[in-house]
């Protein structure tokens, strides 16, 4: 999509601070981190949100569960980390392609406000 943020992240027309890339998905820290580690992975094919996640795309979202698995041991998170998705602008979500947020290095309360 030639006006999504993460797609000109993907492409390189946007710096991020990247942390990992395959041909599956791309992750970054956040610019705007809620705790001490604090990163997203975003898949590289223009999926708006999880409610658009199908039998034909659910690899990929399983694909990222794996490199999330695998930053957080790389970034020293342990097990103590919380994974978050916004499905639509009610719910947080504010850039209409899929991500996942990735917080660590704190005590995370509930609910997140």
């Amino acid at each position: 999509m030639a006006d999504c943020l993460f797609c000109k992240i993907i492409a390189g027309e946007i710096p991020s601070k990247k942390i990992y890339e395959d041909d599956i998905c791309y992750s970054f820290y956040d610019i705007d981190p809620k705790a001490p580690v604090h990163f997203l992975v975003i898949p590289k094919a223009h999926i708006t949100g999880a409610n658009q996640v199908n039998e034909d795309n659910s690899s990929i979202v399983g694909h990222i569960f794996a490199v999330i698995a695998q930053l957080t041991k790389q970034l020293d998170c342990g097990d103590d980390y919380r994974v978050v998705t916004n499905c639509g602008k009610m719910a947080g979500q504010s850039v209409d392609h899929l991500h996942f947020h990735v917080l660590a290095g704190r005590e995370l309360g509930w609910p997140p406000g």
